[in-house]
């Protein structure tokens, strides 16, 4: 029986046979809500390097980027002997927003380095055209596929806020396309936006779930140096227009949230970091490794468990 909650570990023993480890490469792209084609300035929330704060320098080839990559999670490994593999991380920026004849040779070479046991691609749901899914169906005939999409909200005054610039209609075509290729999902959700009530969190989590999607990513909010979200914090700091959320504050809403979650749906991340360089609030998330023990410990002892039998509140298939 699954305790707590169905972990992107457990998901990888259990269908690679062996724990398995991220390599966050860039391939070099841009996105299309920064370079004016869908907006300006990107989501509110990401950073300069595109989310990819983690990912090895695009600067450099593919084979140096894995070599990299190893390098970085190399104490990480296990030291009793127990098996490993990769899986490669396309994590910058939007993934599939360039040429597809590009495309075509950057995943191909990645997929069929012998270390790369799976390819993940990170990007925007209207960045799948035809082409792009077609490229899609032929990877994954190679080695398995999974593509991540970033919702982040399913409310629109939070959609309009963060200047996410494309509706939650598109988003719902791009999972359902995913979905027919069996290519799994995996969503990124932002919990604790300015403004946005645990209701709106859960009506979130229940419209994200009424989907076919296989995981997904629960991330509390960072704001980092150089956003948008940066500087409308920082202007409204002393007057409290909003604030983030306190340890104890996102502690309780997972515990609202997580028995939401169908217990099928691999979720791969309850917290995130941000790097510390670039981090201006919550501080305390700094300490991943204490805050992921002490969360654990909590759910435990509550017996908070994923996976209730609340029907979703928007069903879509």
């Amino acid at each position: 029986m699954k305790p707590y909650f169905f972990s992107a570990d457990e998901y990888f023993k259990e269908t690679f046979g062996k724990k398995m480890y991220r390599l966050s490469l860039d391939g070099g792209m841009t996105c299309p809500n920064r370079d004016g084609n869908k907006g300006i300035g990107g989501c509110t929330f990401c950073s300069a390097m595109g989310s990819g704060d983690f990912a090895a320098p695009r600067q450099i080839t593919i084979t140096e980027q894995l070599d990299t990559a190893k390098a970085r999670i190399k104490n990480k490994l296990p030291k009793n002997g127990a098996p490993y593999g990769y899986v490669a991380y396309y994590q910058s920026y939007t993934n599939t927003y360039a040429p597809i004849e590009y495309l075509r040779s950057l995943f191909t070479e990645t997929i069929l380095r012998p270390e790369v046991e799976a390819l993940f691609i990170g990007t925007r749901p209207d960045c799948l055209p035809d082409t792009v899914l077609a490229l899609l169906k032929e990877l994954a005939a190679i080695k398995p596929v999974y593509v991540e999409l970033g919702l982040q909200t399913a409310k629109q005054e939070s959609v309009e806020y963060i200047n996410r610039c494309y509706d939650n209609s598109v988003f719902e075509q791009a999972v359902r396309n995913l979905n027919t290729l069996e290519i799994p999902v995996i969503v990124h959700c932002i919990l604790g936006l300015p403004y946005e009530t645990t209701d709106d969190m859960k009506h979130t989590i229940d419209y994200i779930c009424a989907l076919p999607i296989h995981g997904i990513k629960l991330q509390l909010l960072h704001i980092l140096k150089g956003t948008g979200l940066a500087a409308d914090y920082e202007g409204f700091l002393h007057d409290h227009a909003f604030s983030c959320l306190e340890r104890e504050q996102y502690f309780h809403i997972l515990t609202e949230l997580l028995p939401r979650i169908p217990a099928h749906i691999v979720i791969y991340r309850l917290t995130g970091d941000g790097p510390r360089n670039q981090l201006i609030a919550p501080l305390w998330s700094i300490d991943k490794k204490r805050v992921q023990n002490d969360l654990r410990k909590l759910l435990k002892d509550k017996n908070i468990i994923q996976g209730g039998d609340l029907p979703p509140c928007n069903p879509m298939l």
